[in-house]
């Protein structure tokens, strides 16, 4: 079944009605009924009764969101909500770095406790704690400095950030936040890859996938870069949407 994405968002945000200056296009805009006057909806196109949310000349109606650029707008929201809960999880990788670094050799007591513990339990499975690629890499950090612990928990902190911040320009289809979301996401691409050549893992596999399509979806379909034409052409096409937008909704070709 087709989802309608514009009449499922304006059941939730409300319907965008305008009363343009062309008398042709107020024509095909507006009704009369025994309820009184509608109007019709530049997001769904459906009738609407009571006086129109805005009017003045075609060119300066409400930009609305519909068709294609609600559906860029949908996506655009999964990465943010995706960048938010890295970014979260990684304030907490950072923060539990920064505790760590500050009781290290208690954490190291207790770790070394419930290891001698447990090793007799696994022993019994016939699996060698001692020699462990886990606890190798546990008892590895212990040997790092306090100094080097707080610079990776300030490098870890500083990467959230960045990820917060295009959380939050994403969600708001700010430009600038498209151009840092391909320029930081396409920056550790490298990385991702050559983990991947160390330990292959479906989780990084999704996430290499997820990031290369971001890059080309958000570049692409956003002509960031001068690709497709470029900023003229992204603004030429966002001026000239407000004027279809009210031809589109009157039924009358833009």
């Amino acid at each position: 079944m087709k989802i309608d994405w514009d009449r499922r968002t304006c059941a939730r945000k409300g319907h965008v009605t305008y009363a343009p200056d062309a008398a042709r296009l107020r024509m095909r805009l507006r009704a009369d009924t025994a309820l009184g006057e509608v109007w019709r909806c530049l997001r769904c196109g459906d009738f609407v009764l009571g006086e129109p949310h805005g009017s003045g000349p075609a060119a300066d109606a409400p930009l609305v969101p519909r068709g294609k650029v609600l559906r860029d707008l949908f996506v655009l929201r999964f990465l943010a909500i995706e960048r938010a809960v890295r970014g979260v999880f990684i304030v907490l990788v950072a923060v539990a770095v920064w505790k760590f670094s500050n009781s290290q050799d208690a954490v190291r007591r207790l770790f070394d406790q419930y290891l001698d513990v447990f090793r007799p339990v696994f022993r019994h499975f016939h699996y060698d704690l001692d020699h462990s690629p886990v606890v190798g890499s546990v008892q590895k950090t212990f040997g790092y400095g306090h100094s080097t612990l707080m610079l990776v928990a300030a490098l870890l902190l500083a990467y959230a950030l960045t990820e917060l911040v295009e959380a939050v320009g994403l969600w708001y289809a700010k430009r600038w936040a498209e151009y840092l979301t391909v320029v930081a996401t396409a920056a550790f691409l490298p990385l991702e890859i050559y983990e991947l050549t160390e330990h292959i893992s479906w989780l990084k596999i999704a996430t290499l996938v997820l990031n290369i399509l971001a890059v080309l979806y958000i570049a692409l379909a956003k002509r960031l870069f001068g690709l497709r034409g470029g900023r003229e052409a992204f603004d030429e096409e966002r001026h000239s949407a407000s004027l279809m937008e009210v031809g589109e909704a009157a039924g009358v070709p833009a």
